[in-house]
Parts: C-alpha cells; structure tokens; sequence
C-alpha cells in the first residue's frame, strides 16, 4: 500500500540530490537540503581552486607583471572564476526547473494510468544511477589518469608561464602549477563531467519515457502534442552552458592576444562549440519526435475525417437549402464551429516534429553567444563597434 499520493512519485526525481559528491556536501556544511547553502559552497570551492594559486603564483613573483602571469592568464581565471561558479550554479537551477517538468508527464496526463507503474520505474532508476558511487568514483579516477595526461601533453604548447618554468632537463610546474594541475584542474573537471554525467541520464530518462505509449494531443495548442513545456524547460541548463561557452572564449582569446592568432582562424571551434551546446539542451528532446509525428499523423487523419464530415452537413445545410426557412443564417453557431473546426486543424497540420521551436533556440542561441562578444574586439575598436551599433539602430 502507498501511504503517499500517487502523483508524489514522480517529485522524487532530481538529477542533482545524490551521489557521493552531494552527500560530502551536505556533511561537510556546505549544503543543507535540498540545495540551500549555495554561496558557501561557490565560495568555498571556488577559494580552494583560486585562491593558493594567486599566493603561491605571488610568492614566486609570478602572479603579475610580464610574460603570462597568474592574473594575466585568462584561461586559469575564465576557468576558476566564471565557469566553474556557474556549474555549481546550475545544480539548484536545474534541480528547481526539472522536477516540476517530469511531475508534469504524469498531471498533464500524458503518461497514462496504465503506464503509472513504467514510469515510476523508469524515475527510480535514473535515480539509482545518478546515486552511483561507482561511477562518481570512476569519473574521480578518470580527472586523475587520462584528464591530467590530456592536460600535461599540451604543456609542450605553452612557453613560460606562472605554471610552467624551464629547468636544465626542460620543463617543471611550479608550486603554483602543482596545485593548478593536481587540485584546481581536477576539481573543475569532475564537476563538468559529473555534468555531462547528468546530462546523459537526462538522455536516458527521456529516452526510456518516449517508449511508454504517451497520450499525445494533435489539437494542443503548443503544436507539441502537450509537451511544449519542455522546450521552455531548457533555460535551466542556461549557466552550464554558459560556463561551457566562456571557457571555450577565454581559450581563444588568449590564443589571439598571447600567441598572435587571428578570430578568423576559429570559425570552425567557435562553430562546433555552438553546436555542441544547442546538442546539449535540444539534443535530449528529440527523442521524441517519433511520437510526435505519429500524433501528427494520426491527428490529421481524424481531423481530416472530421471535417469532411463536418463540411458536407455545412453544405447540405446552407448551401443546398437544408436548414429550416425560419433558422438565420446570420449569428448562427454553425459558422463559428466550421471556423473553429479550421482553426483545429491548421493546428495539427503545425504541429512540430520536436517540443521545440523558435522562440526557445534562438534565445538559447543568444544565451551561448554572449560570453563571446567580447572576442569582437580582437578584430574591431569598441569606437567603430558602437558606432556601427548606433548606426544600426538609428
């Protein structure tokens, strides 16, 4: 016997309140349920992966002054103080935008009775596998082997930098450059690929959920069968994107201002990194267009019968002098029905093969976009930009 309402069920998914990370936090006090405490941890961890850096990167009078300084390398700053922020961020955003769209299968009565049971299953192991200590464990080791091999592989592209000093055997990380390589590195890291972790149980779930045999709407004025609202659940995964998106900036950034690169020569990156984060968002999504060009197909057979039918009593009726001689024509409710009948079916014949459309990719698009803009720059005075901005709009 359930000694909670049904509906509760589908309330227990999060994609962000489990795992050995989140109970380290709650322990540790830098959490406290479900996700208070959100300034402490960006502070705390934040501090931890910064702060040792500028004062051992100091004390070897590598922090300022010329060359490639701690303060000066945009990347190392980009990295530790906006997008890693950002990540921590987007739990609470995401947990808090999420959870009301997956209660909404079940209120909106998409997901039908008969399939209460699939679902609730299907909620309870994306539960059980982002509660993984295996995996979080795995993605520790993984930051630890190949994601510091990664790392120190490209150190052979840097010249001398506040991580990186030359010795008579060729090159060695500083102090600062251990901590930045065993500890800030790491740190950031596994937060964006336990991200990425998530990411792809959100995948899974939404996957598994578009098999069920959902009670999809042609007619639904979304022009999604019902399930529009998801398309406008995406802006929750805004700050993963846009820490994502100010890293791969800084990254070019510093190419062009210390190396002497062109904006130009980045289209391709900037292009695919655009792409990868609409992918993200949209990508899960699509899963469902299988059934929702079944609905669509389905809709404009009914609807298309309907109206047939509809039309030939409209015309037997005042086209071929079947209504009675006292009923107006003018004012009567059958005109407004065949109009609405139209309007139905204009409806469905609109309907989308994705929960998705414009009015959600293009802010999304704009949302990547940003961290970005200040690379403009490298190519045009802020002078002329404005100017051309004025121009524009005047």
């Amino acid at each position: 016997m359930r000694d909670r309402p049904e509906a509760d069920d589908s309330e227990e998914f999060s994609l962000v309140l489990g795992g050995p990370l989140y109970q380290l936090l709650l322990r540790t006090r830098l959490a406290r349920p479900p996700l208070d405490l959100l300034q402490r941890r960006v502070v705390a961890i934040t501090l931890v992966a910064w702060l040792p850096l500028l004062v051992m990167s100091a004390l070897e009078g590598r922090a300022f002054g010329g060359g490639i300084s701690f303060l000066k390398d945009l990347d190392a700053q980009v990295r530790l103080l906006v997008a890693l922020p950002l990540l921590i961020l987007a739990e609470r955003i995401i947990h808090e935008q999420l959870r009301p769209a997956v209660t909404l299968f079940v209120k909106k009565g998409i997901v039908r009775p008969e399939d209460r049971p699939r679902f609730d299953g299907i909620v309870s192991s994306t539960m059980r596998w982002r509660n993984s200590v295996v995996l979080e464990l795995g993605l520790l080791a993984f930051v630890f082997t190949l994601g510091h091999t990664l790392w120190a592989e490209g150190l052979a592209l840097h010249g001398e930098t506040w991580f990186v000093r030359p010795t008579g055997s060729g090159r060695t990380l500083s102090r600062a450059g251990l901590w930045y390589a065993w500890i800030s590195l790491p740190i950031f890291q596994f937060i964006l690929f336990r991200w990425w972790y998530r990411l792809i149980l959100w995948c899974r779930f939404l996957f598994l959920v578009s098999r069920l045999d959902l009670d999809l709407s042609p007619s639904n004025p979304d022009r999604a069968g019902g399930l529009g609202y998801l398309g406008t659940s995406t802006v929750a995964f805004a700050p993963f994107l846009v820490a994502q998106s100010a890293l791969v900036s800084a990254m070019v950034a510093s190419r062009i201002l210390q190396q002497g690169a062109q904006l130009q020569d980045f289209k391709l990156e900037l292009g695919g990194a655009l792409a990868f984060a609409l992918l993200q968002a949209l990508g899960p999504l699509m899963v469902f267009a299988p059934k929702l060009l079944e609905a669509k197909r389905r809709g404009l057979r009914e609807y298309g019968l309907l109206a047939d039918r509809y039309v030939k009593e409209f015309d037997r009726k005042w086209i071929h002098g079947g209504a009675a001689p006292a009923e107006p024509l003018v004012g009567s409710a059958d005109i407004q029905s065949l109009a609405d009948l139209a309007n139905s079916f204009d409806v469905v014949r609109g309907m989308r093969p994705f929960p998705f459309g414009k009015e959600t990719v293009i802010p999304l698009i704009v949302t990547v976009v940003l961290p970005g803009l200040p690379l403009v720059l490298t190519v045009m005075p802020l002078e002329e930009l404005v100017k051309r901005l004025l121009g524009a709009l005047l």
